[in-house]
Formats: C-alpha cells, structure tokens, sequence
C-alpha cells in the first residue's frame, strides 16, 4: 500500500486507481474497472460473438455469471474470514467479481497503512480515493475486511495481481517496526493461512508478497522492517495448527 500520507499528498490512491486530487477530477483507475462496461455490454452480444469467434473462451467464462441470477449469492455484512468484523469500503474502490471462478487467486499481498488503523478505514470508505484493500489488521490484532474475496480490490497498482490477489494492510508505519506488534503478527498470519487454504495458496515467498514488489509499483510497504521470516513461520504454523483441529 502506498503510504496514506503519501497518498493524500499525490491524489494517487493506494493503487494508483483513484482521483487526480491536483485538480479534483476522478481519473480511469489502472485497474481498469472501465472495462466492466465493456463487458457488460458484451454479454448481450455473447452468442453472436462466439460464432464469429470475436470473443475469446477465456472472456466468455469470465463473462457468464455477469446474467442477472447466475452469480453467487451475497448476504449484507457476511465477512470471508470468520474472526473479521465487516466495515464496507466505498464500492468506487473495488470491483465486483466472482472469484476464484473468473480470476484465479494465487496471491497475498501486504500493506501497511502509513498511518492510523481509523485514517484507513476512512480513506477506504471515501468514493474518491480510488483504491482499498480487502482486509486491515490492527495493531491489537483485530481483523477487519471491507470488500469480499469474491471481488477484486483496487490495492496493488496492477490490474493483474489485484485480479489475482487479496490485500491485507497492518496499522502502522514502514520506518517503525515496533507498530508490527506481536498480536498483529499472529492474527495477520492466521488470516493469511486461510486465505492460503481456501485458494491452494503455497506459504512461500513466491506467493505471500509485499506491494513493494508488485511489478511497476513505486510502494515500499511493508518496508525493511516487516520480518518476513518470522511471518512465514507463523502462517505456517497457522495452517498446521488449523490442518490439525479440521
């Protein structure tokens, strides 16, 4: 996640998705949800489309559930994650998706806010700013998700690997490790382990990445302090613990 600060001074938004606050006008997100209008308007013409092999396999699957009464069922307020309390993100931030059915999830991605877990949940829920992260986790360990696993997150400045990934921010600060309190590493960890579980993610650093390396991001979160090691391990003893109790 690029730094809140950072993110108010340059208008940019988390992913760079969001407003142009220089001059108060809302730009295209790189994400590129504007394509969902092309979509949608393809779904009309899917059948002519597929006879004059105008439109590719790969589109029409991830087409289909878009006809009204063929996607999954959602209740209001339901959260992925059973220790999470939902706060929903404004819906300008995201995009809706039907994962793992459309887009594969292969995956996580960690951010640290650059700022106050409040000043996230804000920013999250503010239309303008473009971009949201489908979990935050505050220093005391309490899990929050804003925006369901099903959709895609404006989170990494990469239209592909938000498609493919879930996002989790951590309170605090990337210049002081000391804000990656011991409770927010455990409960980060046995966040992300379910995550793993319920998409085949592997627990390797392949896999389980920082937004700094996001290809083209100019983010550094979740900066040299973040203790990769000691994260891996925790997941992996997360996903052992929870392996064992199933």
């Amino acid at each position: 996640m690029e730094e809140l600060q950072a993110r108010q001074d340059t208008g940019r938004g988390l992913s760079q998705d969001g407003q142009d606050a220089q001059n108060g006008h809302r730009r295209a997100p790189k994400d590129g949800d504007r394509r969902i209008g092309r979509r949608s308007l393809l779904i009309g013409g899917a059948v002519a489309a597929v006879a004059t092999g105008v439109l590719a396999r790969d589109e029409l699957g991830r087409l289909w559930w878009r006809v009204p009464g063929m996607a999954k069922p959602r209740k209001d307020g339901e959260v992925d994650y059973a220790g999470a309390r939902w706060v929903a993100a404004s819906s300008a931030n995201w995009r809706l998706a039907d994962r793992p059915d459309d887009y594969g999830v292969d995956r996580v991605i960690i951010h640290v806010t650059q700022g106050s877990f409040d000043s996230a949940v804000k920013v999250f829920q503010n239309p303008a700013h473009g971009a949201a992260a489908h979990y935050i986790v505050r220093k005391d360990g309490h899990v929050t998700q804003m925006i369901r696993e099903l959709d895609v997150a404006f989170h990494a400045g990469n239209r592909e690997y938000n498609e493919r990934s879930v996002g989790i921010e951590h309170e605090g600060f990337v210049d002081k490790p000391e804000d990656f309190t011991d409770a927010m590493y455990a409960a980060s960890a046995r966040l992300t382990a379910r995550v793993c579980a319920r998409y085949g993610i592997p627990v390797d650093r392949e896999h389980i990445m920082g937004h700094v390396e996001v290809p083209g991001t100019d983010h550094t979160d979740p900066g040299t302090g973040w203790d990769w090691d000691r994260y891996l391990r925790l997941v992996r003893e997360a996903a052992g613990a929870a392996t064992t109790e199933a």
